[in-house]
């Protein structure tokens, strides 16, 4: 809907809606830009502690995929009438413990009363105009990388029908509490220096799946994509939901509308194409960067705990506009 909207004209506005990116990035300064997003939803898990952590991780995603540096954040809570408010006090809880982990200080919020519960932050963080990582900029050659399993969407769902093993729980919830902050900070490099690696785009697969946000980053970019389907990292129990069918409206809708730019080697399995739309919650960083630079940046995020998968690369504008082969 804002795409139908006329655009204000202000050229501190570094990257606005246009390409569908991650956060807006608005200069105030010659060395300073503001990143800001802002992101909410409804519980995934039982425990409210853990559905406040996992919306905090969520919602901080969206400025570490700019190359941005958390400063700042507001609640944003919906929450029943005749609510527990020991729930609530849980929920911020969790919220708060990942904000201190980050350094990111909570500064206030709103509250709305819905039958709903609905819970997340908008984010304001910093970076330098110059060192904007937008989800355009991928050059035909670059290597990508994703710095988390695929799988949270449909072990979600599972979880929802009481279907889910507690090994698949604690998979996806151990990726959904973990902070992007040490695979931004390793892509990134120290503040006084240059970029250490040559990326030169970045997003966070959300809620659009692999395939949805790798659109998006094509489009912008004005390339195509090449996925090797069996080496994107899954999470334990992902395809198990698959084949339960297990799988949520997002990923549905995410199929429908993208799956026609998407060409298939033969011989891929329609449960790991189906994992390629998963809509993800706090999902990893998919970095394009240059394909020299590739292991030296896959070895760097090893040794930050983070576990970076070489998942494909970008070729020159074609038809399909995402490639997807089975990599054997």
């Amino acid at each position: 809907m804002l795409g139908k909207l006329a655009r204000q004209q202000d050229p501190k506005v570094l990257v606005g809606f246009e390409f569908a990116d991650d956060a807006g990035v608005y200069q105030i300064a010659p060395d300073t830009a503001l990143v800001q997003t802002v992101d909410f939803f409804t519980p995934i898990v039982d425990d409210p502690y853990t559905f406040g952590q996992i919306a905090a991780v969520n919602s901080l995603s969206d400025v570490y995929a700019m190359g941005g540096r958390p400063l700042n954040s507001l609640a944003i809570v919906c929450f029943p009438d005749k609510g527990d408010l020991d729930v609530l006090e849980q929920i911020l809880a969790g919220g708060l413990s990942k904000m201190v982990e980050a350094g990111c200080t909570v500064i206030g919020g709103h509250s709305i009363r819905d039958e709903e519960i609905k819970f997340g932050y908008s984010v304001t963080g910093t970076i330098h105009p110059q060192r904007v990582l937008a989800n355009r900029g991928a050059q035909p050659g670059d290597a990508l990388l994703l710095t988390k399993a695929l799988g949270t969407g449909v072990i979600s769902t599972a979880i929802k029908h009481g279907k889910a093993e507690p090994a698949w729980i604690d998979a996806a919830v151990r990726s959904m509490t973990t902070l992007s902050k040490a695979a931004a900070e390793v892509i990134a490099g120290p503040a006084n220096r240059q970029p250490p690696f040559a990326v030169h785009a970045l997003t966070d697969v959300t809620g659009f799946g692999l395939i949805g946000h790798g659109r998006e980053m094509a489009l912008a970019s004005g390339v195509s994509l090449r996925l090797r389907a069996s080496a994107v990292p899954l999470l334990t129990g992902a395809l198990e939901c698959v084949r339960a069918g297990h799988i949520p409206g997002g990923l549905k809708a995410n199929r429908e509308f993208v799956e026609c730019l998407v060409g298939y080697e033969d011989g891929i399995a329609d449960d790991l194409r189906t994992m390629l739309y998963d809509p993800q919650t706090a999902g990893g960083l998919l970095i394009s960067l240059a394909p020299d630079d590739a292991a030296d940046l896959e070895r760097a995020l090893a040794a930050a705990g983070v576990a970076a998968a070489p998942i494909g690369e970008v070729l020159p504008a074609a038809k399909p506009l995402i490639e997807v082969i089975s990599g054997k």
